[in-house]
């Protein structure tokens, strides 16, 4: 029963400089919601309720957050914007939150080794929320899920992306098992066109099993002098034991200001106008 998410969130979201000097950038908004909350909202929609955070300094908002706000529910009760929190307070009411620093900047795995306390010996997700994704049916993670309890190891979610675009991503090869799902062979981190296994790219919503902790505490630092954890899941698929999903749905790079505004702008013609 997979019961936990990890959200990677101790980022400094340089690409939006100034607007993240003060703010996370798991903060921006997605027209009236923030992108952390939409990936919460992912998680609890595949069933998952035990959210883990590992944040950094200047993260405080991402906890103020998923938190009532006592002074500002009083001041708008009974009024036409009480409605407003409800979404928001309907994630407080279903999760649990926890939270742990990363102390220093050293790569996703590394990030994703200091959510060991949260999460111990059991299978977990991690959702990273700059990669917003939607779908007429049901969401990716949920998706995801599904291949988990039927295969029982670990499950990336993949896409098709440009070939001159593979040095930005994780890219797989493997043998595809059914349509759209491929057990991983290889997976290599950011690499070259040229030298890139396929154009299958990696995003950021993973299922891990628990030994990936054990194997990232052995993995050196690899691009760019940071603990990849493609890297890590490489040697699990060397095991046999990853799976590749082509999930159903569209990605949006809010990682990036393009993505950002492009997502901002699907949301709002299609949840807002007409309203």
């Amino acid at each position: 029963m997979l019961t936990k998410c990890l959200f990677p969130a101790a980022g400094y979201g340089t690409r939006f400089l100034p607007a993240t000097k003060a703010m996370p950038k798991e903060m921006l908004p997605i027209v009236n919601k923030p992108l952390i909350q939409y990936g919460v909202e992912e998680a609890i929609e595949a069933g998952i309720h035990q959210i883990g955070f590992i944040s950094g300094r200047g993260k405080r908002a991402v906890e103020d957050h998923f938190d009532i706000s006592y002074e500002l529910e009083h001041q708008i009760q009974g009024s036409s914007k009480e409605n407003l929190l409800q979404e928001i307070r309907q994630v407080i009411d279903q999760c649990s939150f926890a939270y742990t620093r990363q102390i220093e900047m050293r790569g996703l795995g590394h990030a994703i080794l200091t959510g060991e306390a949260l999460v111990g010996r059991d299978p977990f997700a991690v959702l990273l929320a700059d990669d917003f994704c939607v779908s007429d049916g049901p969401g990716v993670l949920a998706q995801m899920v599904r291949l988990f309890e039927e295969h029982a190891c670990t499950v990336v979610a993949i896409e098709e992306v440009p070939r001159d675009a593979t040095q930005n991503y994780g890219v797989i090869a493997g043998d595809e098992i059914a349509p759209g799902l491929f057990r991983v062979s290889e997976m290599v981190e950011k690499p070259a066109p040229a030298d890139a296994p396929s154009n299958l790219a990696i995003i950021g919503r993973y299922i891990l099993t628990p030994d990936i902790f054990d194997i990232l505490r052995e993995t050196p630092p690899g691009r760019g002098g940071e603990i990849q954890i493609t890297d890590a899941i490489a040697k699990q698929a060397e095991h046999g034991r990853v799976l590749a999903f082509q999930f159903e749905g569209r990605r949006f790079d809010c990682g990036s200001l393009h993505g950002f505004v492009e997502a901002t702008n699907f949301v709002y013609q299609t949840r807002f106008i007409g309203e």
